[in-house]
């Protein structure tokens, strides 16, 4: 129940918060929310060129639009588990490249965002082959030891099997982890560096 209260009571917070909001800090954040909706425009291919998007935009607005933009093209930059998700990632980095001005510091962090991406990428199949080698070898020992079994052609499918779903499971968390880490770090420089920009 003290759960409970302490969400509603977080909840009644933020709502006063917002009451005693500015009419500029609304006005500001009303701004941000435009920017990640542009941004999400961009990476969904509806919008070409965010910083010509940015200038057409009254001088007044344009801080708070980008770092709209800014965070949500962060928030995209991500460690790959689909194939889709890479491009995503390279879609955004570019973006903020040009926000930034194609800054010499912006892209040498941005090359190496997307070598943790496609290093954590290679690094995942790489382990998912050597765990489905490793579980396909334990089950055609089982089957070895059956009698009648020995020596059958059984196509083995070992993802399919609760042990590997339970390793790959802690192997993905514990790679997710490391890399996501060191992705972290290099979002934090480019969120202070761009929005040390303004």
């Amino acid at each position: 129940m003290s759960e409970i209260r302490s969400t509603m009571d977080l909840v009644m917070e933020r709502a006063a918060r917002m009451g005693k909001a500015s009419s500029a800090e609304l006005q500001d954040e009303e701004r941000r929310r435009l920017g990640m909706q542009r941004a999400a425009a961009f990476l969904d291919d509806k919008l070409q060129d965010l910083g010509a998007e940015l200038a057409a935009l009254d001088q007044a607005q344009q801080p708070a639009v980008r770092q709209g933009m800014i965070e949500a093209l962060l928030r995209n930059i991500m460690l790959a588990r689909e194939e889709g998700q890479q491009h995503k990632s390279e879609q955004a980095l570019q973006a903020l490249n040009q926000l930034g001005g194609n800054a010499g510091d912006l892209k040498s962090i941005g090359k190496e965002m997307l070598h943790i991406v496609g290093q954590y990428a290679k690094h995942r199949e790489q382990l998912r082959r050597q765990l489905e080698d490793a579980i396909k070898m334990q089950m055609e020992q089982v089957l070895a030891r059956q009698p009648g079994l020995a020596g059958s052609k059984l196509k083995l499918d070992p993802t399919l099997q609760p042990k590997f779903k339970e390793e790959w499971s802690r192997i993905e968390a514990e790679l997710g982890e490391q890399y996501g880490r060191a992705l972290d770090q290099h979002k934090e420089l480019l969120r202070q560096r761009l929005l040390g920009l303004r």
